[in-house]
């Protein structure tokens, strides 16, 4: 029998206590056997990332660093998985900011890689809304193509106003996404899938955008004061008759203040302006902007920031505003028109025009809405609308007849039901076909009877 110092794995058996303790042994006690005792096996301990790809799919950055570090080739980084996704590709899905991060400096690096689906980084990261991620893809990978189209003809603009992604729709579209962008199987754009999958927060949104293209606070020029202060006061100061200040008196006691959304350029919206600007009193930058003459536009394609570091010296980033690149803005179409263009487009007739002008007054924005719906939706006509002509038939309708009831006091009428009446109809046509076919018989018989005699 294997002892204890023979093999290790036994443990060294029952402490002297436990005997002691035990008392006479007795056959109830339990017996030591070398198939009863167990090894303590200690847990094994996994290796750590070592290669990029796996650095960035456990959300590794100090193995990420020491990795880069070391010196990668360009098969270590562009190491793919079963759908053809890389590490960068997977970190913006799981959201991997610090990831993201590490690998903007990675050299190999291909920011427009495409997936077995067409996918890339910045389609996925857009689709999973992650805001932080994409708008770091956006400022610091260089060559990032937001116009890039998956199998379906997505482009990430797309896939983001399709799921609802509100604020990376807003990013996109500020760095210069194309709005416009169909896909190519069903041949809508952003603002259609939108409307078409019920995000309605996204439509608001580019409504938002098409009103206001431009970040204005983001300028050198802009001046953070309220333009209807002085109005304001203005009114509040000026002396009120007394039946003014009885009238005021009541409506502030009678009246009901329902919650609405914020006013356009009201105190609200003056307030958000103010604090986000660049000579905000109420905050403070951590670092002075790049460009701060060319404000995020939409449909202007901003430059990352090493792009603007290769387009322009050092002492220039430093000293003086640098500007992003003058494209032109040519497939931003304004969708809101003034109401007195669309009237004259449409229609001829006056009093068709003011009919359309009075419906444009209301601030609705047709453009949101497909045709494919507006036709079937009257809030939101789509064209000019068209004349209705009523005309009566020559021949009146015929009125159904009504059956009598029998006025008898003291007797109440039996119910008819439908299904009596159908088995009874049928029961009679039955009865009138038999009567027919016995006819038949007799006049074949009689006949029959007439040629045997002759």
């Amino acid at each position: 029998m294997a002892t204890a110092a023979e093999d290790p794995h036994l443990g060294s058996g029952p402490d002297e206590d436990s005997m002691s303790l035990s008392g006479s042994e007795s056959d109830s006690d339990s017996i030591l056997s070398d198939d009863s005792v167990l090894p303590d096996y200690a847990p094994e301990i996994t290796n750590g990332a070592s290669t990029l790809y796996q650095a960035c799919a456990q959300n590794e950055p100090v193995v990420l660093r020491k990795v880069l570090e070391r010196g990668v080739t360009k098969e270590e980084v562009m190491e793919l998985d079963i759908n053809s996704w890389n590490g960068l590709m997977v970190a913006c899905c799981k959201g991997f900011v610090d990831i993201v991060h590490g690998l903007h400096n990675c050299p190999f690096i291909d920011i427009n890689h495409q997936d077995n689906e067409g996918n890339t980084a910045l389609m996925i990261a857009s689709q999973a809304g992650h805001i932080n991620t994409v708008m770091y893809l956006l400022n610091y990978f260089p060559g990032i193509d937001m116009e890039v189209r998956d199998c379906r003809g997505f482009t990430a603009l797309i896939k983001a106003a399709m799921t609802g992604r509100t604020d990376v729709v807003a990013a996109l579209i500020m760095a210069g996404a194309d709005i416009h962008a169909v896909d190519s199987t069903k041949g809508k754009c952003a603002r259609d899938w939108a409307l078409k999958t019920g995000r309605y927060e996204t439509l608001h949104r580019l409504r938002r955008l098409n009103l206001r293209p431009k970040a204005e606070q983001f300028c050198e020029a802009y001046v953070p004061e309220w333009p209807e202060l002085k109005e304001k006061v203005a009114k509040a100061l000026a002396e009120k008759t007394a039946r003014e200040k009885i009238t005021q008196h009541i409506k502030n006691t009678f009246g009901f203040r329902l919650p609405h959304d914020p006013q356009d350029n009201g105190v609200l919206d003056h307030m958000v302006r103010m604090t986000t600007s660049i000579h905000s009193p109420l905050i403070s930058t951590g670092c002075r902007p790049l460009c701060p003459t060319s404000p995020p536009e939409v449909g202007k394609r901003r430059l990352a920031v090493p792009e603007l570091v290769k387009k322009h010296p050092e002492k220039d980033l430093e000293e003086n505003s640098v500007c992003h690149s003058n494209g032109s803005v040519s497939h931003i179409v304004p969708t809101i028109h003034s109401a007195e263009s669309v009237a004259t487009i449409c229609c001829a007739d006056t009093e068709r025009r003011g009919s359309i002008l009075s419906l444009a007054s209301t601030k609705v924005a047709s453009s949101f809405i497909p045709r494919s719906m507006a036709r079937r939706n009257s809030v939101f006509p789509s064209g000019c609308i068209p004349k209705i002509n009523v005309s009566r038939p020559t021949e009146a309708t015929p009125k159904k007849e009504k059956k009598k009831k029998r006025k008898e006091k003291g007797f109440l009428e039996p119910p008819k039901w439908k299904y009596k009446e159908i088995k009874d109809e049928k029961k009679k046509e039955k009865k009138a076909e038999k009567e027919k076919a016995e006819r038949d018989k007799e006049k074949k018989k009689e006949k029959a009877s007439k040629a045997g005699k002759k």
